[in-house]
């Protein structure tokens, strides 16, 4: 794909996250028409979803046809140049009120993210990032902490239903066993760009999905951080363990999580 079919991806789908994010936020300001029902435990689903998708898909067909589309309510197959998209990530915050969620979309190109957009329209804050050109936040600049002290830093470690509550708590019990802060936000994709702007140290879940990371691996390593190779093996279409951090604490994150992440995506 050349430089000038990329410019052209990376603003077309950038206008259509903004529309999708004014619809996402409409559905938020007015919870009665949520429609929400439970996929599973703790697994939310709102109208919003399937409508903020939908809306993606739609136009993503029209603009380019010839690239394939996996959604975390549709599915889909992977493909030399697939988007893919998370319409709410952060469901169970967008259904009870907390404005921590957002819209996420990633383009891959053989397996290795290309284009990272994703906006949080509840606290007007849009991360954009291109393999090779920097990230920003709302048109600026971000980088990582920087931070060299895992006595002072602070981690954000995503739970899932997949890992055994007391794999899980293990992991916690060793990060706040060497003096980290620990915490959970509910948003994988913005606790990877709350890493690529310096406000935490390190997002790590033992498993996660692709659409949940897609668009933040790009935008955390483009802001400097350490990434894992998680779109090796079957990534796509099964999930992994990620581990983004900032480059200082690499080591210490590896040892609290068991996750090797001394890959950049770039």
């Amino acid at each position: 794909m050349t430089p000038a079919e990329l410019d052209l991806r990376q603003f077309a789908v950038l206008g259509l996250v903004q529309e999708a994010s004014q619809l996402a936020l409409d559905y938020f300001n007015k919870r009665d028409s949520l429609g929400i029902t439970m996929k599973g435990a703790q697994d939310w689903l709102t109208v919003a979803d399937g409508a903020v998708e939908e809306f993606l898909r739609e136009r993503l067909a029209v603009l380019f046809p010839d690239d394939a589309v996996i959604g975390e309510e549709g599915g889909g197959e992977a493909a030399d140049a697939v988007w893919i998209i998370d319409p709410i990530d952060g469901t169970s915050n967008f259904a009870r009120g907390d404005r921590n969620w957002c819209v996420s979309i990633g383009l891959l190109l053989n397996g290795v993210p290309e284009i990272g957009i994703i906006s949080a329209p509840a606290l007007e804050e849009v991360y954009i990032a291109r393999r090779g050109q920097g990230a920003t936040m709302n048109g600026e600049p971000i980088k990582v902490s920087g931070a060299t002290d895992i006595g002072r830093a602070y981690i954000e470690l995503g739970w899932s239903t997949r890992i055994a509550n007391e794999t899980y708590l293990a992991m916690v019990g060793r990060g706040l066993g060497v003096g980290a802060s620990v915490k959970r936000g509910g948003s994988g994709a913005l606790g990877i760009c709350h890493v690529a702007n310096g406000r935490t140290e390190a997002y790590a879940e033992l498993h996660i999905n692709a659409w949940d990371v897609a668009a933040g691996l790009v935008i955390a390593s483009e802001a400097g951080a350490d990434v894992n190779d998680f779109f090796s093996g079957e990534g796509i279409a099964e999930g992994n363990p990620v581990l983004c951090c900032t480059p200082g604490l690499t080591r210490e994150l590896e040892q609290i999580t068991g996750i090797i992440s001394r890959h950049k995506t770039n």
